[in-house]
């Protein structure tokens, strides 16, 4: 697989604290995949483990690090994208992994078809503590009238609907048009928020191809009824976007099968790149569903 050009340079944030444990994991994730145009930044908020030691032994294929106090994640990812170059831009946590392929795979994505502003996979893979596979599923085709109407939130007619943060990347005028910051105020709905502004500025685009893993272990901070709550209460402050209930979507759904006539007036557009091994380049494809 190519690319139009020289390779994009890709700059990957990873903010840590105390996560000694699983920091090298996600460090060899990045860096073994040899990417040639890669920024790689390590925000530590002052780990009291052993997570500085781990961090030296792979410094001299960092951009950028640092161990010190800060005001928690959300700065720490803020403060590491300001020193960030790169046109495509990613943060992934100091307990989640990337896979072999994944920065070539968005590589190509981003540099092949430049309508995709931002990414992320349908595929989503959970690990365990050590590292072994949990689940893999397939996740909802994502919109943007889905997203602002809160069926990402959950299950939604049998597909689950979360974005998955740690494998979503985008442009870096993306971020800039979004405000270019990660809000300090939300502990556990950072990247949600990170997502509304962003869904003002530009479509999202999903691959079927599995971009990274989370790794779920005793001391994840993701306490789901709480999060759901903070995410729905992220999309109130959005009162002029399209929305519909469940049971609109339900009716909506029942009445295009019928009748073939509402798709894209009541539904909305839903973006996906595939691979064409023949033509050896990504194709994007578009069409409207509820």
């Amino acid at each position: 697989m190519s690319f139009n050009s020289a390779p994009p340079r890709i700059s990957i944030v990873t903010p840590s604290f105390n996560q000694g444990k699983y920091l090298e994991a996600t460090i060899r994730s990045v860096l073994e995949q040899n990417y040639p145009n890669l920024e790689y930044i390590i925000m530590d908020g002052g780990s009291t483990d052993e997570s500085v030691e781990i961090i030296k032994k792979y410094a001299d294929r960092l951009t950028y690090w640092k161990s010190a106090p800060d005001r928690g994640q959300n700065h720490a990812i803020t403060d590491g994208f300001n020193r960030a170059t790169g046109e495509i831009m990613a943060y992934l946590n100091s307990d989640d992994v990337y896979f072999p392929w994944t920065l070539r795979v968005v590589a190509q994505i981003f540099s092949q078809v430049p309508q995709v502003r931002w990414l992320t996979p349908q595929t989503t893979v959970t690990i365990d503590a050590e590292g072994d596979p949990l689940t893999v599923n397939y996740a909802m085709q994502q919109t943007r009238l889905r997203f602002y109407s809160g069926m990402t939130l959950g299950n939604f007619f049998g597909e689950s609907g979360w974005i998955q943060q740690e494998g979503t990347f985008w442009r870096r005028e993306l971020w800039d048009k979004a405000g270019g910051y990660m809000d300090e105020s939300l502990h556990r709905v950072g990247d949600f928020e990170l997502w509304a502004r962003m869904y003002q500025h530009g479509e999202l685009t999903t691959t079927r191809v599995p971009l990274a893993a989370y790794r779920q272990h005793g001391a994840n901070k993701t306490v789901l009824d709480v999060t759901i709550r903070e995410s729905r209460e992220i999309l109130a402050t959005y009162p002029s976007e399209r929305k519909y209930t469940l049971d609109q979507f339900r009716f909506l759904r029942w009445l295009n099968k019928h009748t073939g006539r509402f798709n894209v007036r009541y539904g909305s557009r839903f973006a996906r790149v595939d691979y064409q091994l023949e033509n050896d380049k990504w194709v994007l494809s578009t069409n409207h569903i509820f």
